[in-house]
């Protein structure tokens, strides 16, 4: 049986599993620590909200820091927020595009999706959604739009969680992850960014929503294009969520 001391040190081991596996924050682990435990799994994804705000949190603070510079000191902290989480995500899209395209030629789209090396077509898609992601945000924060910033990070890693719930993954890991997530964590995640999220605009549910919303959309375009989902999917479609929402608040919540 489970002790109380143990059950804190799994919690402990997520949260700090959580921002080594999807930031670049330096993060030691003892060689007998079982990242592999599902209560350190099931924390894990329940941080990942907790993981965009602190990215997020140390761009706007960088921006605050370069306000002065405009646009050049709003395009140095969006690149720099892109490199806090190592560019995981803006890699995901390349290879879910590389494999869309190797599927199109008759190519087994999984082998090529597993491929270290990239094609021109997925480069200049990473490259061209890159920049509309870089384009949204650098809006959102010369138009003071700062704490809707941090939403959006919070909201598209929150998302990650009901996708992986609701659907079947090509990956080990990823299924691993997918049954030590009960709905009771998804509901602490929620609940957690959903308090935050209110402290931080009162358009959060909105945001939310749409978030959610297009999450569920992306996950299933992809599938109908690649015939499965991995971890590539989901990066691809966080990566998704933050080009897309940007626009979403400047259309609709903004006016």
């Amino acid at each position: 049986m489970q002790t109380k001391k143990s059950s804190i040190k799994n919690i402990y081991l997520g949260i700090k599993f959580a921002f080594s596996y999807f930031s670049i924050i330096p993060i030691k682990f003892k060689d007998n620590d079982n990242l592999a435990h599902q209560e350190v799994l099931a924390t894990m994804l329940t941080t990942l909200p907790m993981v965009g705000f602190i990215l997020s949190s140390i761009t706007v603070i960088l921006y605050l820091t370069l306000e002065q510079l405009s646009w050049y000191g709003a395009i140095f902290s969006i690149i720099f927020y892109m490199l806090l989480y190592g560019f995981i995500h803006t890699e995901a899209i390349i290879d879910v595009v590389d494999a869309t395209y190797a599927k199109h030629s008759g190519k087994d789209a999984y082998i090529i999706i597993k491929e270290p090396t990239v094609g021109a077509i997925g480069v200049l898609y990473g490259t061209g959604l890159s920049l509309l992601k870089i384009a949204g945000i650098i809006y959102l924060l010369l138009n003071n739009y700062l704490l809707e910033f941090i939403a959006i990070t919070m909201v598209s890693r929150f998302s990650l969680l009901v996708v992986i719930k609701i659907n079947q993954f090509h990956s080990e890991f990823i299924q691993q992850l997918k049954e030590s997530l009960s709905y009771k964590y998804i509901a602490i995640s929620m609940i957690i960014t959903i308090i935050i999220g209110l402290f931080l605009t009162p358009s959060f549910i909105y945001i939310l929503i749409a978030g959610v919303a297009l999450s569920i959309a992306i996950m299933q375009l992809i599938k109908s294009k690649l015939g499965f989902l991995n971890g590539d999917a989901l990066g691809a479609t966080l990566e998704g969520i933050e080009i897309l929402l940007p626009l979403f608040i400047v259309l609709l919540i903004s006016r």
